[in-house]
């Protein structure tokens, strides 16, 4: 199976290769053969570096909406340019933060040029949203490309956004909140995604599944997501693993290894 979000170089040691290894061997032994690790800043270079150096993990570039005051001046030349570099395969996390504080021009401003940039390179958006349902949905509608699209993650918000962004061809992933017994409403979102349009994340080191949580997080414990939401559709772990894998190679475009 594929760790579709994680922020593999914000683990505790990731800046040394022996503890990266362990994490990535710990991770093939839990049947986890690919990871996607997400920028959250420009200047954060490491995910990018984390993808060149080792087979199993991709990179994205881009900009997380609560650190958009950081970089207000980014471009999509700029994001076309970051997202030239070795196994960079989506542009994100980016999208709209209103549960800090309300969802500011300059959130909204890098949320464009990541979906106009997508548009320009054919690459797919992962996007964070929060307590910014209808806005989120507006921008992606009037902004994003129709042929290439993206994925909501670790999505907390209400059947109704999924259902429209399912609408817009994108896809919804499932996080480790999905195994936490009082999250039903992302049980319920998890029972009613198509299954081809279904992702699974471990957000790492954040946000650990039942029977890890409130540990350090990392990409062995997306088993653990797998299991959680076979449970709640009735299927098999191994049918939501093939799924999922089948589901993340379509959306950004990478074969099976």
């Amino acid at each position: 199976m594929i760790d579709s979000h994680c922020h593999l170089d914000c683990i505790d040691g990731a800046d040394q290769p022996a503890r990266v290894q362990e994490l990535l061997d710990r991770a093939a032994a839990h049947g986890v053969h690919g990871m996607l690790c997400i920028s959250i800043t420009l200047g954060n270079a490491a995910p990018r570096h984390l993808a060149a150096s080792y087979d199993p993990v991709w990179a994205t570039v881009g900009i997380h909406p609560c650190h958009a005051d950081e970089e207000p001046a980014v471009s999509v030349d700029q994001l076309c340019t970051l997202a030239a570099a070795p196994k960079v395969i989506a542009l994100g996390e980016t999208g709209l933060d209103g549960y800090h504080q309300p969802v500011t021009d300059l959130q909204r401003a890098s949320f464009i040029a990541h979906l106009q940039a997508g548009d320009a390179l054919g690459l797919p958006i992962v996007v964070h949203t929060r307590e910014a349902r209808e806005e989120t949905i507006a921008l992606i509608a009037q902004y994003g490309s129709a042929s290439q699209t993206g994925v909501l993650h670790c999505f907390t918000e209400t059947w109704e956004m999924a259902k429209a962004a399912l609408d817009l061809g994108y896809y919804i992933s499932m996080s480790g909140i999905v195994s936490f017994p009082k999250a039903t409403n992302v049980h319920e979102v998890c029972r009613k995604i198509p299954a081809d349009r279904l992702l699974i994340e471990t957000d790492a080191p954040w946000l650990a599944p039942v029977p890890y949580r409130g540990k350090t997080n990392e990409p062995a414990f997306v088993s653990h997501v797998a299991e959680a939401v076979a449970r709640l559709r009735g299927t098999a772990v191994e049918t939501i693993a093939e799924q999922t894998t089948e589901n993340f190679e379509r959306l950004f475009g990478v074969g099976r290894r």
